[in-house]
């Protein structure tokens, strides 16, 4: 199912731009082809539901909400690796594997490619952009080493820098992803047309689903809701404090 709208209406494996091809073509087959496919004609003046596309800073910032999911989880391996429990290596290095492929190769990429030049063209965030262009490199050395170190059991000498390791990646990217939902996503449209603005919404999605397939961004929410699962901070519920 494309997971580019609001609603999550789409009917599953139809990309946007072919949705957007369908009255006219059910338009084209008359009433009575649409009589056979067990589709009633609509009374006339009948509303038609409108899709309402996904918009690049949207698309951008609901990213952000998986990588403040895997935040949780590296928050838990902290947690564990301090009250002395046994390191839960298979579910950090498979957050690690997300933030890998996702964020960094992904999510960072489009950023670094769409975004960030327009800004810094525009004369906007010239000394921000640079900031969060280094902050994307040492984040990648850090999910390196944190996916060498979880690739089989962490050894008892190696806790201490795991943790330490995962503590100061959630330490940049909070402060880094709030920044970019704040000031540099809003700022997008100051210095791109609408017209463009359309077309890198179409760009995003077609990267997504070449690198991601037909889930795209709902395939990768489900393997966080997995790891979740597996460390038992799935249930939301459970974060509610007691008043």
């Amino acid at each position: 199912m494309s997971d580019r709208t609001r609603d999550n209406r789409e009917t599953p494996g139809v990309r946007r731009r072919e949705l957007l091809g369908l009255p006219v073509a059910l338009a084209a087959c008359g009433t009575a082809a649409l009589t056979a496919c067990g589709t009633a004609p609509q009374a006339s003046g009948a509303e038609q539901p409108q899709e309402v596309p996904v918009t690049p800073p949207e698309d951008l910032m609901r990213e952000h909400g998986v990588l403040k999911r895997i935040l949780l989880v590296y928050r838990e391996g902290i947690r564990r690796i301090d009250a002395g429990e046994r390191v839960p290596a298979q579910p950090l290095h498979a957050g690690a594997g997300i933030i890998r492929t996702f964020i960094e190769e992904y999510h960072e990429e489009l950023e670094e490619r769409h975004v960030f030049p327009r800004l810094v063209k525009a004369g906007k965030l010239t000394g921000t952009v640079p900031v969060l262009v280094r902050q994307h490199e040492r984040g990648r050395v850090l999910t390196g080493r944190i996916l060498n170190v979880t690739a089989k059991s962490v050894p008892q000498r190696s806790r201490r820098d795991l943790s330490a390791d995962l503590a100061a990646f959630i330490r940049m990217y909070e402060p880094h992803e709030a920044r970019e939902d704040t000031v540099v996503f809003p700022a997008m449209r100051e210095v791109i047309p609408p017209k463009e603005f359309a077309e890198m919404a179409e760009t995003f999605e077609d990267e997504e689903h070449r690198r991601f397939g037909a889930a795209g961004f709902a395939g990768v929410v489900a393997q966080v809701a997995d790891i979740e699962k597996t460390l038992g901070i799935y249930d939301l519920n459970q974060f509610t404090p007691r008043v």
